[in-house]
C-alpha cells in the first residue's frame, strides 16, 4: 500500500530478460535503507526488491506487469518516480494507492500557466475505467486530483515542486504513463455494474 507521494527518482541501471521476466536495477538515494523482500512502488508498479548491491537495488517484472504497464518500454538511464511502502500509523498525504496498475495512458497535451502545467491524457475507456473532476488519479505513481474530467481522457494540474520532483519534467506529448484509478471509484464502478 502507498500514498502516491513520490519519495525519490531513481534511474534505471541494467535490464535483464530472463525468460519472460525482466529484471530491473535500479540506482537512488534510499537504496542502503532497503531490504530484500520490501514492496517499492516505481512510476506506481509495485515491485519487489530481490537483491541489493551497493547503491543499486533488483525487482523483478513478470509478464503480466510488462504488458499492463510501461515498465517495458523503459530504457538504460530512463528516471522513475519511487515510493516505499506505507508505514502504518503514517499520515496519508496522498490518497491509498495500491501499486497496482490498471492501464496506460498517453499524454496528449501539456500546457504552461506560467507558473504551474496542466498535463492532458487519453486513455482506452473500455475497461470502464473513470475519472470524475477532483477526484484521485495516480499517473506514474503520484497521487493527484483531476481537473478536467471526460469518458477517455482527463487534465490534472502540476504545481512546480511536483513538476521537480517527480518524472512529470521528462514528459511530452505522446509520453506513455501507468494509470491506477481511484480504489473506492473502481469499487463504486463495480457495485453499480451488477
Amino acid at each position: 500500500m502507498f500514498t502516491g507521494i513520490v519519495e525519490k527518482l531513481g534511474s534505471i541501471q541494467n535490464l535483464r530478460v530472463e525468460k519472460e521476466n525482466l529484471h530491473i536495477t535500479v540506482s537512488c538515494d534510499f537504496t542502503s535503507e532497503l531490504q530484500v523482500d520490501q514492496s517499492v512502488s516505481h512510476n506506481g508498479v509495485c515491485l519487489t526488491v530481490v537483491a541489493l548491491e551497493e547503491d543499486n537495488y533488483t525487482v523483478t517484472a513478470i509478464k503480466e506487469t510488462l504488458e499492463k504497464t510501461n515498465v517495458g518500454t523503459w530504457k538504460l538511464g530512463d528516471v522513475v518516480n519511487l515510493e516505499r511502502a506505507m508505514k502504518l500509523g503514517a499520515r496519508l498525504d496522498g490518497h491509498i494507492v495500491q501499486g497496482h496498475v490498471d492501464q496506460t495512458a498517453s499524454c496528449t497535451r501539456i500546457e504552461n500557466e506560467n507558473g504551474s502545467w496542466v498535463f492532458s491524457f487519453a486513455y482506452d475507456a473500455a475497461p470502464k475505467n473513470v475519472t470524475i473532476e477532483k477526484g484521485s488519479i495516480t499517473i506514474n505513481g503520484t497521487s493527484l486530483t483531476v481537473v478536467n474530467s471526460k469518458k477517455n481522457e482527463f487534465s490534472v494540474a502540476i504545481i512546480p515542486y511536483t513538476y521537480e520532483h517527480t518524472n512529470f519534467h521528462r514528459f511530452q506529448i505522446g509520453t506513455v504513463v501507468n494509470l491506477e484509478f481511484d480504489v473506492i471509484g473502481k469499487y463504486v464502478a463495480r457495485l453499480m455494474s451488477l
